[in-house]
């Protein structure tokens, strides 16, 4: 697998001076798997740049989609995806069972006036809901993917790659609480993955304050990761007031702690354009 951040930004996209190491994008990921299937996921304002890199009209665009969830910073840069306008291009979309419903909103929530210059059922794509992940698992080629229920309000998904012998894990607008069953499920849910990829939007002294917003602090992640013996874990869902000097400060934090704790957890924070390699 080869995985490359397009967003990594939380709640709103935040582009300026400050913001350019680690991006102001909103969620996207792209997922490309050994057999050369693509998955994205999200299709936050990241997403439109992760468009132009199907730029031929000539080929055929054949992709996954899957959405964690429909909270805006995670659907509405889709409008701007440039091949859903391509009659070459088919999508397969699954992921939280109202994926299609945040969509088809993103163009027009049918209450006013629209959304979008163009309507949903404009679009010249072939787009098809499989909604697999609600009900097991989705196999892409023998690669298998299967999903797990998060703590969000309106609830989002996590979802489970496995190729191989290899594992990736990816978590946003995730609140864990190490008091809770849901943090135990999460553990078993990564236990011993290579790659975690997990929201980190709040310091610890700052989630008190956000109890039941849906996301997590990097200390719930830290614990979250060394109980189920993670190789690598990445911080993900910056906060839009987090500049990139805050966010390397947290990330130096976050290995100092490993270090204390004598673990080999690797640790580092998503950056837009970077890309990991499983």
């Amino acid at each position: 697998m080869k995985i490359k951040f397009w967003g990594t930004r939380g709640s709103i996209p935040v582009p300026g001076k400050d913001t350019i190491i680690y991006g102001g994008n909103t969620t996207c990921l792209e997922v490309d798997l050994i057999d050369g299937k693509k998955v994205i996921i999200d299709a936050g304002t990241g997403i439109r740049s992760l468009g132009r890199e199907f730029e031929s009209p000539k080929e055929d665009v054949d992709i996954y989609i899957l959405i964690t969830h429909i909270h805006w910073d995670h659907i509405f840069g889709f409008p701007f995806f440039s091949p859903i306008y391509r009659s070459s291009t088919r999508i397969l979309v699954d992921g939280y069972n109202s994926c299609m419903k945040g969509l088809r909103y993103s163009f027009d929530n049918k209450m006013g006036d629209g959304l979008f210059p163009v309507k949903f059922e404009e679009l010249k794509a072939d787009i098809q809901f499989i909604n697999k992940l609600s009900h097991g698992y989705l196999e892409i080629d023998g690669t298998f993917i299967d999903g797990i229920p998060l703590c969000h309000p309106q609830g989002s998904f996590g979802f489970r790659f496995r190729e191989g012998n290899k594992t990736l894990i990816f978590m946003t607008d995730n609140e864990l609480d190490v008091k809770k069953k849901s943090f135990n499920d999460c553990v078993d849910f990564c236990q011993g993955a290579d790659i975690l990829i997990h929201d980190s939007h709040y310091e610890p002294e700052e989630i008190s304050k956000h109890r039941g917003w849906g996301h997590s602090d990097y200390q719930s992640v830290l614990d979250l990761a060394l109980s189920a013996n993670v190789k690598k874990l990445v911080l993900f869902h910056h906060a839009p007031g987090r500049k990139d000097s805050d966010i390397i400060k947290m990330t130096i934090l976050c290995q100092d702690l490993i270090r204390k704790k004598n673990s080999n957890l690797e640790i580092e924070a998503a950056k837009e354009n970077s890309v990991l390699v499983l």
